[in-house]
């Protein structure tokens, strides 16, 4: 009897769907029920060219796929309900196009979702490096991405796996160590970001488990933090042994944990532009690698190709697009980009497989993060922006990655181990009582801000005495 019915339904659902699959207006795209491979396939055989290099723009306030650059916010203090409102108007604009293709929305959420206002900041990468704790940034980066998804947006371009060889770079507190096997170690924050990959999912291919996880970018590629002399976005002399063992490292265990998409460095490479690398994006990234999810320029990248900047945009767009480079940061000159990249296509400048590729990797993205099925972002996770259980984990993370120096051999009046008994300890200079100061850069605004009242915090007045306690030279 049990199996009648069964048999029944089974044929019942298979004559639906058939029905269904005979509809003048079915979209195979749009079946939940179809492989990835071919909803991506019907999807891209539908799409006009001007459609497809739309899809690899990912421009300030458009419609398409759109970004927050550090400080572009709603207004100033937004709540998450007005960042979820502003996120859902630009995807009504993209789901009111010919074939109702969903956005891709990204932010810089860091060190914590560090743009919005009362969310949880959690201590900058070189302190989370100096803890040692994986799992530590595991949960802080599943704590993260519930706090951008209470804001309607499903993609952070965290983390950077940054390897600092000279503390003379002003991105060092990016970086989570020196040591490329602790940087190796602290992409376990991807997993936290996107969720854990099915063991029989294959080697490459991008992976976000659900509304509760984001879309995550590992970057910048390759190198940017082996510049010469620390001088930001300068040139990285190194052979290629040396870049493989020392800066390559933590984008394989990123792309085997699944990441779904990696931005290019403005940093060169033996005096060649990343943005225009074609053997380490294309042949290495994409081939040896065997990245599947797509690759994203940084802010402009593609215009710092020339010096000076922008000095010649139509061979930019011809050197990123060729480098391998899927979508592109376009805050400014949108349209110039699309005229000359479809001339390009037109005169066979740059092969039509070239665009395929691009545009398949970016809709497998959007695939996989069920955007087709639920596009729009909900209410579900507001409560969970600065909530105190992250707060309590950002506390844990401060505790964990404190550092004591060592004095010198030769130090005159050493000071360390401090005193058990120590009344008092002074705590002095600018930063001593600045919050925005403490937070760092990344925060509110792209290089931080000064003051108190820009996100809401505490400053602890006094050193725990469990600090006091445990003091020791080592």
């Amino acid at each position: 009897m049990t199996s009648v019915a069964t048999l029944g339904f089974l044929l019942l659902c298979c004559m639906a769907f058939a029905i269904h699959a005979s509809d003048p207006g079915y979209m195979k795209f749009r079946d939940p029920q179809q492989p990835l491979s071919k909803r991506t396939r019907d999807l891209m055989n539908r799409m006009t060219l001007e459609e497809k290099i739309g899809q690899m723009i990912m421009r300030d306030y458009s419609i398409g796929s759109l970004l927050s650059g550090g400080g572009s916010v709603p207004r100033l203090q937004a709540t998450p309900q007005e960042w979820i409102d502003m996120v859902n108007d630009f995807q009504k604009g993209s789901l009111s196009s010919r074939l109702g293709i969903p956005m891709i929305y990204g932010i810089d959420a860091v060190h914590g979702h560090n743009n919005v206002y009362k969310a949880t900041i959690f201590p900058h990468n070189v302190g989370l490096g100096a803890t040692r704790d994986p799992d530590l940034v595991r949960r802080i980066g599943a704590a993260t991405a519930l706090e951008v998804r209470a804001t309607g947006i499903n993609y952070a371009f965290a983390p950077c796996i940054a390897v600092c060889r000279d503390p003379r770079w002003g991105r060092c507190f990016e970086s989570y160590s020196e040591d490329p096997k602790i940087v190796k170690l602290m992409t376990e924050i991807i997993p936290g970001l996107q969720g854990d990959i099915p063991s029989d999912l294959p080697k490459g291919i991008p992976y976000v488990a659900g509304r509760d996880k984001v879309a995550a970018c590992a970057k910048h590629y390759v190198g940017d933090g082996g510049t010469t002399r620390g001088i930001n976005e300068n040139n990285t002399v190194i052979d290629r042994h040396g870049l493989m063992s020392i800066h390559m490292p933590a984008y394989n265990d990123a792309i085997i944990k699944g990441v779904s998409t990696v931005m290019v460095s403005y940093s060169s490479w033996n005096g060649l532009k990343m943005h225009a690398n074609r053997d380490l994006v294309t042949n290495f990234l994409k081939g040896t690698l065997k990245f599947r999810g797509f690759v994203i320029s940084d802010w402009q990248g593609i215009d710092r190709i020339t010096t000076p900047e922008h000095a010649n945009y139509s061979y930019s767009v011809l050197a990123g697009v060729n480098a391998g480079i899927d979508m592109f940061m376009l805050p400014f000159n949108h349209t110039d980009f699309i005229d000359i990249l479809t001339d390009f296509v037109e005169r066979k400048i740059v092969p039509m497989s070239r665009i395929d590729d691009a545009v398949r990797r970016i809709l497998r993205v959007k695939f996989t993060m069920g955007l087709f099925e639920k596009p729009m972002a909900d209410q579900t996770f507001i409560d969970q922006l600065g909530s105190q259980a992250h707060r309590d984990l950002a506390r844990e993370a401060v505790r964990k990655s404190l550092v004591l120096l060592k004095n010198g051999e030769n130090a005159d009046g050493a000071a360390l181990p401090l005193p058990k008994n120590a009344a008092r300890i002074l705590v002095a200079g600018t930063h001593a009582n600045n919050l925005g100061y403490q937070c760092g850069g990344w925060t509110i605004a792209w290089q931080g801000l000064s003051g108190n009242n820009n996100t809401v915090g505490k400053i602890e007045k006094r050193i725990n005495h469990y600090l006091i306690r445990n003091c020791r030279s080592f």
